[in-house]
């Protein structure tokens, strides 16, 4: 982990940036032609086969029940990804969470930096993920801390300020843990597997998680970046809590980027990598991006439920058959997330490579 330990160029905040008021991004923001955002308006009217699911019909009766596991894993096959309502958080609760972060990326610039992170753990206030040197980087600030197991959780690198966030963390933190927990047996029993399957693969009450808040500030020329390159996520399950009043989510469908428009309320559930790995690849993990705009800020809060991070995850054995053999190796989430660490977000990538070895 040495390699990790320090970032390989001082590193500037993009809110600094913005607020300059330079009429041009900077040369290292700049992506390659074949990687920029398209805002082509067609990419909006695939928006219609985008699934969202009611979980409050998972209690309503068996057929509601068997109907709403079967909308889950069909958008888990066809999409690695969908939105939920009814999904018993209150509105309270997402809106106070969205209100203390917008508080904390308006402190200044001073205040925050008191939180700037490095490579080791990523923890705290950073702008980039990767070490390579003069790596082009994404138009995005960010906050990043652990929550679950509770040995790594240390309130001394939250925010204190403004003065009710961490409380509203610990809060939204419970919340999220509950219903990850219940996605995650929704998603074993719609793969065919004993209830607790996935949750005990995770390694029980021994799994993590953790939360990443992202910023992404105006940018005077979006057409040339992204706030956060296409990538899928290393982990488990992202439950994304998305700003309804600015887009910026896109996920890739075959070869075309589609716009996600959140549902008020609704929280945006991404299949990762190890489900795509435990289920053998019949629920996919989605590769997806943002893009940013020149009006407007944005905010998101992805909550990262992953597995204990010493344990070696594979293909589950009732999933391999003589016609469908293992597609993976098994390999530990340490080893796993490493990559991304290291490189930055990188498309599909790393999973897909896995398929090779």
């Amino acid at each position: 982990m040495d390699c990790l330990q320090e970032w390989p160029e001082p590193v500037v905040p993009v809110q600094s940036l913005s607020e300059s008021g330079a009429p041009a991004i900077p040369d290292r923001y700049i992506k390659p032609p074949s990687d920029r955002p398209s805002f082509d308006s067609a990419t909006d009217e695939n928006i219609l086969g985008i699934p969202v699911i009611d979980l409050g019909r998972l209690s309503e009766g068996a057929l509601e029940c068997r109907a709403t596991m079967e909308a889950i894993s069909d958008a888990c096959r066809e999409w690695g990804f969908f939105q939920v309502v009814n999904h018993g958080i209150s509105h309270e609760v997402m809106e106070k969470i969205q209100e203390v972060w917008r508080g904390f990326f308006h402190l200044p610039m001073e205040a925050k930096k008191a939180y700037a992170n490095s490579p080791t753990t990523y923890e705290g206030y950073g702008s980039r993920v990767g070490v390579q040197k003069d790596a082009i980087l994404d138009w995005g600030d960010y906050y990043f801390l652990q929550y679950l197991p509770p040995s790594v959780k240390n309130h001394n690198k939250w925010p204190g300020l403004p003065t009710p966030i961490r409380g509203s963390i610990e809060e939204y933190g419970s919340e999220m843990v509950k219903l990850c927990e219940i996605l995650m047996r929704v998603l074993s029993v719609s793969l065919g597997l004993d209830v607790e399957y996935l949750h005990k693969a995770f390694g029980g009450d021994d799994a993590g998680a953790c939360l990443r808040v992202n910023y992404y500030p105006k940018c005077p020329q979006p057409d040339l970046t992204l706030g956060i390159s296409a990538h899928s996520d290393p982990g488990g399950l992202t439950v994304l809590l998305a700003d309804d009043q600015v887009k910026g989510l896109q996920v890739r469908k075959g070869d075309a980027w589609i716009t996600v428009h959140p549902v008020p309320h609704a929280f945006i559930i991404m299949i990762g990598d190890q489900i795509q790995v435990l289920s053998n690849a019949m629920y996919k993990s989605v590769e997806h991006r943002v893009v940013v705009n020149a009006a407007e800020e944005r905010l998101s809060l992805a909550f990262f439920y992953n597995p204990k991070s010493d344990l070696p995850l594979g293909p589950a054995p009732q999933l391999v058959t003589s016609n469908r053999p293992p597609l993976y190796q098994s390999m530990t989430y340490n080893e796993y997330r490493l990559y991304i660490r290291k490189n930055g977000p990188r498309g599909k990538t790393q999973v897909e490579s896995l398929k090779d070895m």
